[in-house]
């Protein structure tokens, strides 16, 4: 990848891992620079502090969009390159044994949201696309929008836990109320499922007798704060290579897996 990268920003909040990636920008620990900032949340923090840096920001508010008031006319309004039988087929949060009405409810009213994200988003030239505290799932709509090469993946999220272990939104929660005595965060491309995309790096603490919630949450966000730049520095050197593996077990059967392999 020649040249430094562009990069992309969704949120919802405060921005922490934000700041940690702007400041890894200019400190030249990744060759890149963000060029826009986006959110579903007009309050975000976060907006501020890229603001404050001349980064471009934009809203999309979803909790307008997806109103109840609004949800019977949303499904009229879909955009019509929205194709709801592949994107049924495709996605992996939602289980076909789900109510077959809300899942095409919550894929067309999603697929209205998205496309106003893609429409803000068009204005601006971007390599990598990261979700920092982005609190809202991506449909295959919008990442096959962003995923024009599906072997060269360019969403990347962190996620509060170790992966596979406690996806969803209370990563930290789940595993201090488990009562494990390891924590940690994982980055990975996003893929069709809820924080299933191949892993990139991870990072782990011990969780002590006496840490709480609030101790296991300020330790786990330090280490994101450190986890997230190094990770998107390695995309940026284009060091990132996602490959399909074939894992055999001793019974003869078989499990495969995208896994992400990073070159020297």
């Amino acid at each position: 990848m020649a040249g430094d990268i562009r990069i992309g920003a969704l949120i919802s909040g405060a921005g922490s891992n934000l700041q940690a990636i702007i400041d890894a920008c200019k400190s030249g620990h990744i060759k890149g620079s963000v060029v826009f900032v986006g959110s579903d949340n007009p309050e975000a923090e976060g907006l501020n502090r890229a603001k404050k840096q001349g980064i471009s920001t934009f809203v999309v508010d979803y909790q307008a969009i997806l109103a109840p008031s609004k949800a019977s006319s949303l499904e009229a309004s879909v955009p019509s390159d929205f194709v709801l039988e592949r994107v049924l087929a495709s996605q992996h949060v939602l289980p076909v044994t789900s109510d077959s009405d809300k899942r095409v409810e919550y894929f067309c009213t999603r697929a209205v949201a998205e496309a106003a994200l893609l429409k803000e988003m068009a204005a601006y030239s971007f390599d990598l696309l990261v979700l920092a505290g982005f609190m809202r799932m991506l449909t295959p709509y919008f990442i096959d929008r962003v995923n024009t090469d599906p072997s060269r993946p360019r969403i990347m999220n962190i996620h509060p836990a170790l992966l596979p272990s406690f996806p969803g939104v209370d990563g930290y929660g789940d595993t201090y109320r488990y009562g494990c005595k390891v924590g940690g965060c994982t980055v990975h491309f996003v893929d069709y499922g809820e924080d299933t995309g191949p892993i990139i790096g991870q990072k782990a603490f011990e969780i002590e007798p006496e840490d709480t919630l609030e101790t296991v949450q300020e330790n786990g966000l330090k280490l994101e704060w450190r986890l997230y730049p190094a990770c998107i520095a390695l995309f940026a050197q284009d060091r990132l290579r996602v490959i399909s593996k074939t894992f055999t077990f001793q019974d003869g059967t078989t499990f495969k897996r995208k896994v992400v392999e990073i070159l020297p």
